[in-house]
């Protein structure tokens, strides 16, 4: 175990990846909005779960092994530039947002927010600040 004090491990390339997971209550479903609708790239198929791309090395677990993660629980936030223009690519798909795309001051970003199959709240964002990834200093 690595203690507080030690800083071994910590940074930028501690992990390879990042995995959030979500159950949900129909693979076939989600899989339909996840990777139809939404474009990400499936790229793990087990008995009860998939993973999808996000990004380089973030990616989203769903899975059915267990009852479905309450919709109230969890935001599903993925980020990109293009928020207004993807977000009009989805409305004349037929897709319906509860949200947006609109300008957030108190945040600094641009987002809008539309509901999965389970009624997950997915936000799609664009951050105002270029340098938001950036490391913070002290």
């Amino acid at each position: 175990m690595i203690s507080s004090d030690n800083q071994a491990g910590v940074g930028s390339d501690a992990f390879d990846a990042f995995i959030a997971f979500v159950y949900v209550a129909a693979l076939d479903r989600s899989d339909r909005f996840y990777r139809h609708t939404l474009g990400l790239e499936l790229v793990t198929v087990q008995e009860v779960c998939r993973i999808y791309r996000v990004s380089s090395g973030g990616f989203l677990g769903l899975c059915t092994h267990r009852p479905p993660t309450p919709a109230d629980t969890v935001i599903l936030t993925l980020v990109r530039d293009d928020v207004e223009e993807f977000c009009a690519a989805l409305t004349d798909a037929g897709v319906e947002f509860d949200d947006g795309p609109r300008h957030n001051d108190r945040f600094g970003i641009t987002h809008a927010f539309l509901r999965d199959p389970d009624g997950h709240l997915v936000e799609i964002q664009r951050f105002d600040d270029p340098q938001w990834s950036l490391p913070v200093e002290g």
